[in-house]
């Protein structure tokens, strides 16, 4: 089993505390007093009129690192430090000079406009940064789901990125509802432990509730210490039980819909611990989403995306389902078309020959009874041959073809083979080249008879009545490779792969179209089981060569079968 890929979390935002504003004063005025003391012990002023401006890399400083109020507060440090210790008269905040005051002033003006600057220019940057993790977030969760074919697959990944994304925000579980075939809404996937409760302990109330949410597309608020559910413009009471999902009260439930445009297609059940500002309103959840601010908006985005993510794995889901409705439908009129035509025509010669041998006012001599005789058994062997084709066309789709290999000659199955077709191949020149050291080969008789039948009497069908079909074997690579030649009208390149697909017929063409387009795929699963392959190849001179190969193994003492 795959395991789900986490995503990275989103940045955790902190709300200011006392110990933050502390250190930012202590900062603030250790700075401005530490360039005072280096103004006032080198006696810079009034040396350098203008060394005030030394306070702006403290300044500066502060502001790309702490924040407004720790530049803020240097400012106004620098402005009174600055006026007790270095402007006459010193050690009080008297100033007897007009141009003195107006540097001074000038100099808290520009040191927090400075600060104002720096400040904004801080946040812009931390804004880029956190934007670019979000996007780098999205698209790690539409790489992640695009790799899961498998609709359940996708929303386990869904469930496990709220967890993993928003942990920092104090998401700790997270679970996703989708109405099943009756309507009825079901947990599909879970992160966390936040899982279905059972139908028969969950409450009228929590169902009746879940529905609503999908069919309003509006949001919900669960406390557990509470029996209520905060809802857009009313209260709706609930019972307590069933909620093992929240064992402690610092927990809330939130059930959110997971819409595409006006439509819900189902509910996201988030475990937050705490009281998220981020997510609650005094009014509605509804009405936070609308006014989200720049904070806010990648959690509403996120679950957009997630909802159109979970729509399009569903609508892929219900297309797939269609389309294997549709090839099922294609695949049974293309069977009853096939094999009804071959199922009709040996037993309507059976039926023939069978009925003329029955007719009392008639006296058929030796030679026609024999002649009735062998189209019931040719016919016979067709049917048969036709059903067993069926029968293991059904079996390789299934995966349930187990050869039961035994080690034999190769060159003597062939020799059955082409025996036991004498019928249908006595108006044909068999040429064969079998050499006689070809050593055994560990294989499923009945299998391989049946591939050699296959292709012995396509090449029957398709090929002039007068040509002749070359038969041959080799050692090729520590495999037996099989030839079956003809001088029949050949196969296009293109068409050459195709052919061994089910019921397949090569279009345009003016061949005998009996058969039920089966043989071909037939004998490709059965060499394919053997550990071999088969595949057809254009003749110099015109015609087709069908060939495949099976591989050689060591031979057992006292296994080997030469009949």
């Amino acid at each position: 089993m795959n395991v789900v890929e986490h995503l990275p979390a989103i940045e955790e935002r902190k709300a200011p505390t006392w110990r933050s504003f502390l250190y930012d004063t202590v900062l603030a005025i250790a700075g401005a007093l530490l360039i005072t003391a280096i103004i006032f012990l080198l006696h810079l002023y009034p040396r350098i009129p203008n060394i005030s401006f030394a306070y702006l890399l403290v300044v500066l400083a502060l502001a790309s690192t702490r924040g407004l109020y720790a530049s803020i507060l240097t400012s106004v440090t620098a402005f009174l430090s600055f006026d007790y210790y270095l402007v006459p008269p010193i050690y009080t905040f008297t100033i007897q000079r007009v141009d003195e005051w107006l540097a001074l002033f000038f100099f808290l003006a520009v040191s927090i406009i400075t600060a104002q600057f720096a400040t904004a220019l801080r946040k812009r940057a931390e804004e880029a940064r956190r934007h670019e993790r979000e996007m780098h977030i999205l698209f790690d969760l539409v790489r992640v789901t695009n790799r899961e074919d498998d609709l359940s697959r996708e929303l386990s990944v869904v469930a496990r990125a709220f967890v993993d994304v928003f942990s920092p925000w104090g998401v700790r579980a997270c679970s996703i509802l989708l109405p099943d075939e009756s309507g009825a809404l079901t947990v599909r996937a879970s992160a966390n432990g936040l899982a279905a409760i059972k139908p028969e302990e969950r409450s009228s109330d929590e169902e009746a509730t879940c529905s609503w949410v999908l069919s309003h597309g509006q949001s919900v608020k669960l406390h557990e210490t509470s029996t209520s559910l905060q809802k857009s413009a009313y209260t709706l009471r609930v019972s307590a039980t069933g909620r093992a999902e929240l064992p402690d009260s610092r927990y809330a439930l939130y059930l959110l819909p997971l819409r595409v445009g006006q439509k819900a297609v189902g509910v996201l059940r988030l475990k937050i611990e705490g009281n998220p500002h981020w997510l609650s309103s005094e009014s509605s959840l509804d009405d936070e989403k609308e006014r989200a601010s720049s904070q806010t908006a990648f959690f509403w985005t996120f679950l957009e995306q997630a909802s159109t993510m979970i729509e399009q794995a569903s609508l892929r889901q219900e297309t797939m389902q269609v389309e294997v409705l549709r090839r099922t439908d294609a695949l049974r009129t293309a069977l009853l078309s096939s094999v009804s035509h071959d199922l009709r025509t040996p037993l309507a010669s059976i039926k023939a020959a069978a009925s003329s041998l029955q007719q009392e006012d008639m006296q058929w001599d030796e030679e026609a009874r024999r002649s009735f005789a062998n189209t019931i058994e040719r016919e016979a062997d067709r049917l048969n041959r036709l059903v067993e084709n069926l029968l293991d066309m059904s079996r390789i789709e299934a995966g349930a073809l187990k050869p039961e290999k035994e080690w034999y000659s190769i060159t003597a199955l062939i020799q059955d083979v082409v025996g036991r077709l004498q019928p249908l191949l006595q108006t044909r020149e068999i040429r064969a080249s079998l050499p006689a050291d070809l050593p055994p080969v560990k294989i499923d008789y009945l299998y391989i008879d049946q591939v050699l039948t296959n292709l012995l009497e396509n090449a029957t069908r398709y090929t002039p009545p007068d040509s002749p079909i070359d038969l041959s074997t080799a050692v090729k690579n520590n495999f037996i490779l099989v030839s079956v030649a003809d001088r029949g009208p050949g196969i296009p390149a293109g068409e050459r792969e195709r052919i061994f697909d089910k019921f397949y017929r090569i279009l345009g063409s003016q061949r005998d179209t009996r058969g039920s387009g089966l043989g071909l795929a037939v004998s490709r699963g059965l060499i394919e089981a053997h550990g071999g392959r088969i595949w057809v190849e254009a003749r110099e001179g015109g015609g087709s060569v069908f060939r495949f190969t099976l591989p050689l193994e060591n031979i057992e003492e006292g296994h080997f079968h030469d009949e």
